[in-house]
């Protein structure tokens, strides 16, 4: 645990106790600091009180004693409204931060003071937790103390204090972003922007503003690297090295005069005075198709301040297992396989899945975001069928009809059973059966892990034991 001293002394109050903001009240209890919370879950304000909070409705907060409000990343700050109890801060001229910024006064008492342990952050709409767990791996392959976490893993506060060879890696969410403006990062990472969380910032630009400013808070000397295949990023790299930024563009399909670049599944680095192949990229088992081609280069860039032999990053690469719910193989049943792809909650992530494999038998559905399935049609030859859930299936279905055949399932349970029997009548060679759903879980799971791990155990039970994936 990295303890909240900033605070010491002071009054405290912690809104939203999901797994960030009981990090947060126990930081904050470290720290010395009194401190006050809510939630309207029991279990939640139960486990805040057992860590030494004191847990009370925040309409009865002693608001005038209050110095700050510590935020949790999933209530409204700014869109559709702010949450009432964000305007009750404002009103009260009280500081509205989160949990990473706790962190970052945490590990960083004097942001501009040399000699502490550096942060690599992470953000961009698709790619980052893989992109965050790599760059983790890469370190820690190489000997440093890779402190991983953030919106992913463990919180970033319940990370070990920093040691002599302590990397933190964060992935961190625009929400996230939005309540840190003091964090000063070492390493900055964007790997594309997309249109998601339209409702929380109210436009597209907005989303991409608070993605930038994650960059522009990047300390002197830092790194920024940046994914530029999307216009929002080539725009923002542009802006920052007319700044004076020092910025590395990342690119894959096409040639760039600086920075690095992914042809044909190989890794170039056009950051010198001549281009070097660093990596045939092929060599990543577990790191399928051109999006994680993009997260590999962007994660040799954003290490290279401290590992500068390329071989070794190579190794470390080759090496990494994946993450779960990402194009992850869960199972095997003769020549069929599972592949769960549960963080996929819109469509722009899961058609970076769905040009992984041929002959698929895709099952997609659940809450809808913006934009449904809209550009499906580019990924059509290699659907074989459609298997829908949840609150968007009719809408998919419409999307569908006339250009792939599909079933109306509604629950995953009825999905995957419908998925193999289909699969293993094909005649492929290697049909897929494909849990990539465009769309958030909430109409029937809690998060997207949950709807993974169903998607999994449901796999499971119908495969070979001696073809399960390790």
């Amino acid at each position: 645990m990295i303890p909240a001293a900033s605070f010491q002394g002071k009054k405290v109050a912690v809104f939203g106790l999901a797994r960030s903001g009981l990090a947060a009240v126990r930081a904050l209890v470290a720290g010395g600091a009194d401190v006050l919370a809510w939630d309207d879950k029991t279990d939640a304000s139960e486990k805040a009180a057992a860590a030494g909070a004191g847990v009370v409705f925040w309409g009865d907060w002693p608001w005038d004693e209050i110095a700050a409000l510590i935020l949790s990343p999933g209530v409204p700050l700014f869109f559709p409204v702010p949450h009432d109890v964000v305007i009750r801060a404002r009103e009260c001229d009280i500081e509205v931060i989160g949990d990473i910024e706790l962190f970052a006064r945490g590990i960083r008492p004097n942001p501009e003071e040399t000699g502490r342990a550096p942060v690599i952050a992470v953000t961009g709409t698709n790619g980052k937790s893989t992109t965050t767990a790599l760059i983790g791996h890469i370190l820690k392959s190489c000997g440093y103390d890779a402190q991983v976490g953030g919106n992913i893993g463990r919180p970033a506060l319940d990370l070990n204090p920093p040691g002599p060879k302590t990397v933190y890696v964060l992935e961190v969410s625009s929400y996230q972003i939005d309540l840190s403006p003091g964090l000063i990062v070492d390493s900055a990472v964007l790997s594309n922007i997309t249109p998601d969380h339209i409702d929380r910032h109210g436009s597209l630009e907005n989303y991409a503003a608070a993605k930038t400013r994650l960059l522009r808070q990047s300390a002197k000397g830092g790194i920024c690297a940046i994914g530029i295949d999307d216009g929002y990023c080539a725009s923002i790299y542009t802006n920052l090295v007319s700044a004076g930024r020092n910025a590395t563009p990342v690119a894959v399909g096409k040639i760039l005069g600086r920075g690095l670049f992914v042809l044909d599944g190989v890794l170039f680095d056009a950051q010198n005075t001549h281009t070097a192949k660093l990596m045939d990229l092929h060599e990543a088992k577990r790191l399928p198709g051109a999006h994680n081609w993009q997260n590999i280069a962007l994660a040799f860039a954003a290490v290279r301040p401290w590992v500068r032999n390329a071989e070794a990053i190579s190794a470390a690469v080759s090496e990494f297992p994946g993450l779960s719910h990402r194009i992850e193989e869960v199972g095997r049943r003769g020549r069929l396989r599972f592949i769960n792809d549960s963080k996929a909650t819109n469509f722009d992530a899961a058609a970076k899945a769905l040009a992984c494999f041929a002959d698929i038998f895709w099952i997609a559905g659940g809450r809808p975001k913006a934009g449904g399935i809209a550009g499906i049609e580019a990924f059509l030859p290699r659907i074989r069928k459609a298997f829908l859930i949840g609150e968007a299936a009719q809408n998919f279905a419409v999307t569908l009809d006339g250009k792939v055949p599909f079933e109306i399932c509604g629950t995953l349970d009825v999905a995957v059973v419908a998925a193999a029997r289909a699969a293993e009548a094909s005649p492929a060679a290697e049909p897929t059966v494909l849990l990539s759903p465009a769309c958030a879980s909430f109409d029937q799971f809690k998060d997207f892990e949950a709807r993974g791990d169903a998607f999994r155990a449901l796999a499971l039970r119908l495969c070979d034991p001696l073809k399960v994936a390790s």
